[in-house]
C-alpha cells in the first residue's frame, strides 16, 4: 500500500458507522463472541500512514495506532517489504526445534537499545501478556521466591496471572477468577491525585513501606511497573519514584521489571520510557505492541544472568518469535536505529502538549494534561473538583468518532482520553484532529 493510494486526509462520506459497516456488524454479532467488544464498529478495509479507510469509504485520522501497535505507521513500506520477503521464504519451524536468523537479530537489537550498561539476553513470545508472564517466570526462577508486587492503576494483560496483576476489575477481570496467587498491589505515584507536593521519593517510601509490611522484602521475587501506565491513563510517576524502587529492589535481591509493552519502542521519544528516569536501569523489560508494525511478537530483555536462569525448554512456545513477525520487528528496529522516529515522537509532543494545555486553560473540565512524546493524555474532571468526569470523555470520544478522528479512552475512572498517533502522522493531520477535538469541547 503506497501513500498515493490512500489520500492522507480525513473524509466522512456516510453516517458513522456507514451502511456497509452496519451490515458487517450485524453479521459479526451472530458469529463472534460477545466478549470481544468493539469501541467503534466501523470495518476497516485498508490503511496507510495515519489514515484508516473503512468499507464505506470514510477516512479516519488514527490517534490510537491499534493501541500503540503501528507506531511506525500503517502499512509502513519497510515492514511490508520485510514481511513479503520473509513469508515467501519461511513461515514457521519453531525456533526451539530448528532456529532461524531473524529471531536472533531481533534479540541482538533489543539487547543493544534497552537501558542498562550490562550484559543482556532476550527471549521472544507472541503478546504483551505472554512477555509479562515470562518475565515473572524468569524472576521467580532466578530468585527462588514466589511473591510479586504490582501497582495501583496498572494493566498487564488478560491471562490468568496478568489479570491478577491488573488493578481494574471491569472489563478485564470481572467474573474470570480465581486468579493466580502471590500478587500484591502497591500504591502508585499519581502526581495529579497524590497529596499536593508529594515527591517521587515520598511516594516510593509509601510503596516500599507497604511492600515491607504487607509482603516482606525477603519474599518478593519481582517488582513489576509500567514507567508510564497505559490503560491506567498514561500516569507518569513523579521523578525519583522509579529509581527509589530500583534501589530498594537491588538492596533486597528483588528483580526490577519494567513493563514497556505500551510505552516502549520510540513511543515516548526515547527507545524506552525507562530512559527518562535518571539512573533507572530495570533488570528485565517487557516489550510488544510497537515493535513489529502490526505483526504479533513480544519479548523479554534483561540481565543475562537472569535470562539464563531457566533450564532449557522452560521458556518458549509454538509461535514465539515467528520468522515473519521477527522480520517485521527487524525492519521497525532498524528504522528507529537509522534515525527519525524518536525525533518525530518529540515533534508530535511539541504540537500536542501546547494545544492540549491551551484547551485546559480554557475548559476547566480538563484537569490534567500529561505524557511524553507521542503518548499524551488528558484527564477530565467535574468543574472545580478532582471528581472524575467520564461523561465528558465519553461525549468527546463520540464527537471525534463521528467526525473522522479515532481516539481511545483510558483510566481507572474511564475519564481519560489518550493520544497514541502513528509517528507517520503529519503536522496537518494532527492539527486537523485537534481542531475536531476542540470543536467537541466547545460543544460540551
Amino acid at each position: 500500500m503506497s501513500e498515493t493510494s490512500v489520500a492522507q486526509e480525513r473524509k466522512i462520506v456516510t453516517s458513522i458507522p456507514g451502511p456497509k459497516s452496519q451490515e458487517l456488524h450485524a453479521h459479526r454479532l451472530k458469529e463472534v463472541s460477545a466478549g470481544v467488544g468493539a469501541a467503534l464498529p466501523v470495518y476497516i478495509d485498508h490503511a496507510h500512514g495515519a489514515i484508516l479507510v473503512d468499507v464505506d469509504g470514510n477516512q479516519f485520522i488514527d490517534l490510537g495506532s491499534g493501541i500503540g501497535v503501528v507506531t511506525i505507521g500503517h502499512t509502513n513500506d519497510g515492514v511490508v517489504a520485510a514481511v513479503q520477503e520473509q513469508v515467501a521464504k519461511l513461515t514457521h519451524t519453531l525456533f526451539t526445534v530448528t532456529p532461524y536468523t531473524p529471531y536472533v537479530e531481533v534479540c541482538e537489537l533489543l539487547n543493544k537499545y534497552t537501558p542498562g550498561n550490562f550484559a543482556k539476553k532476550s527471549a521472544l513470545f507472541n503478546s504483551g501478556a505472554e512477555a509479562v508472564e515470562n518475565a515473572v517466570k524468569f524472576a521467580r526462577k532466578y530468585t527462588g521466591r514466589g511473591e510479586i508486587a504490582v501497582f495501583d492503576h496498572a494493566y498487564h494483560g488478560r491471562t490468568n496471572l496478568t489479570m491478577a496483576m491488573n488493578f481494574k476489575a471491569m472489563p478485564y477481570n470481572s467474573g474470570f477468577g480465581p486468579f493466580a496467587p502471590g500478587v500484591h498491589h502497591v500504591p502508585m505515584s499519581y502526581p495529579f491525585r497524590d497529596p499536593a507536593g508529594m515527591t517521587g521519593a515520598e511516594a516510593a517510601r509509601r510503596a516500599i513501606t507497604y511492600m515491607e509490611k504487607r509482603v516482606g522484602a525477603a519474599n518478593l521475587a519481582a517488582i513489576v511497573i509500567e514507567p508510564i501506565q497505559g490503560e491506567g491513563g498514561f500516569i507518569a510517576p513523579a521523578p525519583g519514584f522509579l529509581k527509589a524502587l530500583q534501589d530498594f529492589a537491588h538492596a533486597n535481591g528483588i528483580v526490577m521489571i519494567a513493563d514497556e509493552v505500551q510505552s516502549g519502542i520510540a513511543r515516548t521519544g526515547q527507545w524506552f520510557a525507562s530512559h527518562y528516569e535518571d539512573g533507572f536501569e530495570p533488570d528485565l523489560i517487557t516489550i510488544a505492541k510497537g515493535v513489529a508494525g502490526g505483526m504479533p511478537i513480544s519479548a523479554v530483555t534483561g540481565r543475562a544472568e537472569i535470562m539464563d536462569s531457566s533450564h532449557p525448554g522452560g521458556i518458549g512456545g509454538t509461535y514465539g518469535g515467528n520468522p515473519v513477525a521477527a522480520a517485521a520487528a527487524v525492519s521497525v528496529l532498524r528504522q528507529i536505529e537509522a534515525g527519525g522516529p524518536l525525533e518525530r515522537a518529540m515533534a508530535i509532543e511539541a504540537i500536542l502538549l501546547p494545544r492540549l494545555e491551551a484547551m485546559q486553560a480554557k475548559y476547566d473540565i480538563i484537569g490534567d494534561v500529561r505524557g511524553r512524546g507521542a503518548m499524551i493524555a488528558i484527564e477530565f474532571v467535574e468543574s472545580g473538583t478532582l471528581n472524575p468526569n467520564s461523561a465528558a470523555s465519553d461525549a468527546l470520544i463520540k464527537h471525534c468518532h463521528q467526525n473522522g478522528v479515532l481516539v481511545l479512552n483510558a483510566g481507572t475512572y474511564a475519564n481519560v482520553i489518550r493520544f497514541l498517533p502513528p509517528l507517520a502522522i503529519t503536522d496537518a493531520q494532527l492539527n486537523d484532529a485537534l481542531d475536531v477535538l476542540e470543536a467537541g469541547l466547545a460543544k460540551l
